[in-house]
């Protein structure tokens, strides 16, 4: 069996099929909550969020299935994300600078990572577009600006969990190496237990406020283009920071006897890149 290299294509096409599928549900999730989880009690609240799914709705002229709001389309791309994820995870090969030593659970935040490359690159070409129409054509757009501080939002938060896993955060060793190698057990369990106590308290303190106030009834910016940026970037917050509370516990069992003080050359220095900045500034 063939190896796959790193880079392949399945590496950008399904990453940017879940994007697409994930995209196209958070649009039409007041479609979803309407059909699966409406406002029984609340009549204008209903009123209000049928109109903007209306206002919003991609494709208005597909028939909602079973009577409801979401259509075939809807219905497809809400289904398909879980299936895309499990293949996308399936598929992650890792490349030459990432974390070498990784279990089967950890490419859950590899396949983060490549899904926040999507963004990366799709919030670019957004930018790039308005930059095009507003400087070329004199057409600026209304939503150009608020879909790349959208994009921008996931890809700040989701970032954490891959970094969390390759172990790229920012940390101090000066007084960490000095200690005997119990004593950094001991250190590494007491930041992990802070990081869970921090966790369980944001979760615990801001559940309803999130996910019944903002979530579940879709607050949207309030502007032309009208983003639901409130109603998802605040559960993303608590759903990250579990994730990157379970990524850390994962790091502390798998490094749990490995030596910190053992670092391979390749860990410690990129050869690439200190040949090119000999070449930069004119040294051999």
């Amino acid at each position: 069996m063939k190896e796959e290299k790193p880079g392949n294509i399945k590496e950008w096409i399904i990453p940017f099929l879940f994007v697409l599928c994930a995209g196209w549900a958070i649009w039409h999730t007041p479609a979803y909550i309407l059909d699966f989880w409406p406002h029984d009690d609340n009549a204008s609240l209903t009123t209000q969020m049928t109109e903007m799914h209306k206002r919003k709705d991609v494709t208005p002229n597909l028939p909602g299935l079973f009577g409801g709001n979401s259509d075939i389309i809807d219905l497809a791309a809400l289904l398909l994300l879980p299936f895309i994820f499990i293949a996308g995870v399936k598929t992650i090969v890792p490349a030459a600078m990432e974390f070498e030593q990784f279990s089967r659970i950890d490419k859950i935040a590899m396949f983060i990572g490549r899904i926040v490359m999507i963004l990366i690159i799709s919030m670019t070409s957004v930018m790039l577009f308005e930059v095009f129409l507003r400087y070329a054509l004199e057409k600026p757009t209304l939503w150009a600006n608020e879909l790349t501080l959208w994009i921008g939002g996931f890809v700040f938060m989701l970032s954490g969990v891959y970094a969390m896993q390759q172990r790229s955060h920012i940390r101090i060793f000066i007084i960490y190496d000095v200690l005997p190698r119990p004593i950094q057990h001991l250190c590494d369990v007491i930041w992990v237990a802070l990081l869970w106590f921090f966790a369980i308290c944001l979760v615990f303190g801001s559940y309803k406020q999130v996910f019944i106030n903002k979530f579940y009834k879709w607050q949207t910016f309030g502007t032309a283009f009208d983003p639901p940026i409130p109603a998802t970037i605040q559960p993303t917050i608590l759903i990250v920071i579990c994730l990157i509370a379970i990524q850390a516990l994962l790091n502390l069992i798998a490094d749990w006897n490995k030596d910190p003080n053992l670092l391979t050359e390749k860990e410690l220095l990129d050869k690439e890149e200190l040949e090119a900045l000999k070449k930069s500034v004119g040294t051999n």
